[in-house]
């Protein structure tokens, strides 16, 4: 059977991906690969398996273009008010917290919010639908 090992996203000052990542979710530095151009950081926290890598060209300068094809990452959260005011007190500017129904029936609660590299980010609170 296969298993979701780790999402990869292009990152332009490391360290101040690591930083936000870790700010919010808790998301620490499991391992780092250096190459002769380039490095792989792999993030991820005690909740599960999956990581998120942070690729670091170290030539890159301009921003990178995230194109029409990109959505968002997600996390799960278990005190939605409690990280959007963290998000707020930390200068990150997160959206206004949304909920989502479906016939009267509270679907999700949610703010979205970008890292430093304009990467969108949902940050959802845990319920029934999302864990």
């Amino acid at each position: 059977m296969a298993k979701m090992l780790h999402s990869m996203i292009r990152v332009l000052d490391l360290d101040n991906s690591i930083q936000f990542y870790h700010d919010l979710f808790e998301l620490t530095v499991k391992r780092q690969i250096e190459f002769e151009q380039f490095s792989l950081t792999y993030l991820s926290n005690y909740n599960c398996d999956f990581e998120l890598e942070l690729t670091y060209n170290f030539a890159q300068q301009a921003p990178y273009e995230h194109g029409n094809g990109y959505g968002h990452l997600a996390f799960g959260v278990d005190d939605l008010n409690a990280i959007w005011e963290k998000a707020n007190k930390l200068g990150y500017s997160p959206m206004d917290i949304k909920e989502f129904y479906n016939r009267e029936q509270l679907v999700a609660k949610f703010f979205f919010i970008r890292d430093p590299d304009g990467y969108q980010i949902e940050v959802i609170e845990r319920n029934n639908t999302f864990q």
